[in-house]
């Protein structure tokens, strides 16, 4: 566990050393937050779907209610898949590479990493990635 504090209105900024031990940190209860939220969700939708059951005498309901309890698994899929993302993120915190672009080793923009903490490219290194992956589905 890490010691470092983190002042109640701390916000990362431009202006200090990037991904000091207190940036580190808070980067670290963002993700741990992030993480406990989904986890609570996930929690809540597997007793939703063992109280549930399909017993609806109304065809028009029990489709619906089928539908329903699809889309909440593909959302809890995507879901387990980011929660695997978020635990590397915290990992990379733990190993020093966090906040760096895994392209370039370039820094991470502080404005992507609050906006997406589990990033592992730069915005730049992103497009590039996107642009390349449109340029092969188009051929």
């Amino acid at each position: 566990m890490s010691s470092t504090l983190v002042p109640p209105d701390y916000r990362p900024s431009d202006d200090e050393e990037f991904m000091n031990p207190i940036m580190r940190e808070y980067f670290r209860q963002k993700l741990r937050r992030w993480r406990d939220e989904l986890l609570s969700d996930s929690t809540e939708t597997l007793q939703n779907l063992q109280e549930g059951g399909l017993a609806k005498p109304d065809l028009a309901d029990r489709a619906s209610l089928e539908t329903d309890k699809s889309l909440e698994l593909r959302t809890r899929d995507r879901e387990r898949k980011l929660l695997s993302k978020i635990d590397a993120a915290l990992r990379r915190i733990e190993d020093g590479s966090y906040g760096y672009c895994e392209e370039t080793g370039e820094p991470i923009s502080l404005r992507r990493l609050e906006a997406r903490p589990n990033a592992t490219l730069s915005l730049e290194a992103q497009e590039r990635h996107e642009r390349l992956e449109r340029t092969q589905r188009d051929e």
